[in-house]
């Protein structure tokens, strides 16, 4: 769902999932690898993933540091991760996923795969995709309080 802004942390997405008349939904599994002798460097593959995944970015500032989100194309599709570099899609957003990897096609080889799948199983997958996510930021913030 794309509404023109980012998600930022503590945003609330809004899932609509259609569904065909038997109560299925269309869905894409994304598959795609990043060798690195692909890349002219660690800098152009790192800019991939922080275009696909997002990052999280400290800015120092005298004794403080300021931690940012910087949203990648995955913050603003829902989406249930696989396996690392393979994750699930409503086939409505293959069209942007398309888009992006044709970007990358000298650098990254990529699959769609169109499946058609219940729809409460693809909601439960990208429920416990985001608390796998929020537990893992919980992490990382008790980790920061410790570390600075």
């Amino acid at each position: 769902m794309h509404t023109g802004s980012s998600l930022m942390k503590g945003d609330i997405m809004r899932i609509k999932i259609r569904k065909d008349e038997d109560g299925r939904t269309r869905a894409v599994i994304i598959t795609f690898n990043t060798s690195q002798k692909n890349f002219d460097s660690a800098y152009e593959r790192n800019k991939f993933f922080r275009e696909l995944h997002g990052w999280e970015q400290t800015v120092p500032s005298g004794n403080k540091k300021y931690h940012y989100r910087r949203p990648g194309l995955l913050d603003e599709i829902p989406h249930a991760k696989i396996a690392d570099s393979v994750f699930m899609i409503m086939e409505e957003h293959m069209k942007r996923m398309e888009e992006f990897f044709s970007q990358w096609h000298e650098k990254v080889n990529w699959e769609m795969h169109e499946i058609l799948m219940e729809r409460k199983n693809f909601i439960n997958m990208v429920e416990t995709n985001r608390n796998q996510d929020a537990i893992r930021d919980e992490r990382k913030k008790m980790r920061r309080i410790e570390i600075e």
